[in-house]
C-alpha cells in the first residue's frame, strides 16, 4: 500500500504520486490517468489507454442510442 497526502493546489486539492506509484502505473508527468469507481465503492487509478477510451466512447454512444429501451427495461 502507498499512502498519499492531499495538498492544496490553487483553488483545488491534488495528490502527489511518488516515483514508485508512477513506475507501477507506467506514467510520467503530463500523462492522463483515470480514477474510476469499482465494486463496493472502491476507487481505482489506472493509466490512460487509447483502446479503453475508444471502448468507453462506443459504450456511451450505444447507451445514448438505446436510452429509451434501457429506461423501459429498468422498470
Amino acid at each position: 500500500m502507498i499512502t498519499l497526502k492531499l495538498t492544496q493546489i490553487g483553488n483545488s486539492v491534488g495528490v502527489v504520486l511518488p516515483r514508485e506509484a508512477l513506475l507501477k502505473l507506467g506514467v510520467e508527468k503530463g500523462d492522463t490517468v483515470y480514477l474510476t469507481e469499482a465494486a463496493g465503492g472502491e476507487m481505482r487509478l489506472s493509466a490512460y489507454s487509447p483502446e479503453v477510451a475508444e471502448e468507453v466512447a462506443l459504450g456511451e454512444q450505444f447507451m445514448d442510442q438505446y436510452r429509451d429501451t434501457f429506461r423501459a427495461l429498468a422498470k
